[in-house]
């Protein structure tokens, strides 16, 4: 997860009460207290209005600032991240989440030799060439980014001659307390941090005649040490 340059800023403004109301405070006054210049305040509360991590309107002292519901859950996953790095892995992590249809192309990747042998030789079983999809909810949809934070099992990437396809990090994960399967951390993905994707040696959704909206429990091991091959 990239870390954005105006990350203590945010911590700042929430720290002083704008996550609850508008905060009347000038950029000069920000420059002195963060102690960058005022410059770089400014252009990072451009750039923070600009991700929706903010709102200004005109103030007393120049702008009122409010940090919204996106600034906060951008904090709350940055937490997550350092409160999982700090405390270590506990062994396992339970994730809910409700089952949506794809964008179909898990069953594209997943049948990829450069991913289909690295998953049999390193999770110990074939994929069903399909990923089964969770859209996680609050306070879920923190617990995907505390994955991010931890090892897991590396999948490299590769090319084929004709593109490159990203690495895969996985977890060796229970389904509904039940089926075999992983959790995949993916470099490369059009879904966003609230989506976790889940492979199996099973059709999952045939197996648990699953339909979209049901809610799905996936028991993720994050006692997995190592990241690479050999390592």
């Amino acid at each position: 997860m990239k870390v954005p340059s105006y990350l203590l800023t945010l911590i700042w403004l929430c720290k002083e009460g704008a996550s609850s109301t508008f905060l009347d405070i000038s950029t000069s006054e920000l420059s002195r207290l963060l102690g960058i210049s005022q410059q770089a305040v400014s252009k990072q509360m451009i750039e923070m209005e600009k991700e929706g991590v903010v709102m200004r309107r005109r103030g007393g002292r120049g702008y009122s600032v409010y940090v919204t519901q996106e600034g906060i859950d951008l904090l709350n996953r940055f937490y997550t991240m350092l409160k999982g790095v700090l405390e270590g892995s506990e062994g396992e992590l339970i994730i809910r989440g409700r089952v949506f249809t794809g964008m179909g192309e898990g069953a594209y990747y997943i049948s990829l030799d450069g991913y289909r042998k690295q998953f049999i030789s390193k999770l110990g079983f074939e994929p069903f060439p399909g990923t089964l999809n969770l859209r996680l909810e609050e306070p879920d949809s923190h617990l995907r980014a505390k994955l991010e934070a931890m090892d897991g099992i590396f999948i490299e990437g590769f090319r084929d001659g004709r593109r490159t396809y990203g690495a895969v990090k996985c977890f060796h994960a229970t389904v509904n307390g039940r089926y075999q399967g992983a959790a995949l951390i993916v470099e490369r993905t059009h879904y966003g941090d609230n989506v976790l994707e889940v492979i199996s040696p099973f059709n999952l959704r045939e197996k648990m005649k699953l339909k979209d909206g049901d809610m799905v429990e996936v028991k993720v091991n994050t006692s997995y040490k190592s990241t690479k091959d050999g390592e």
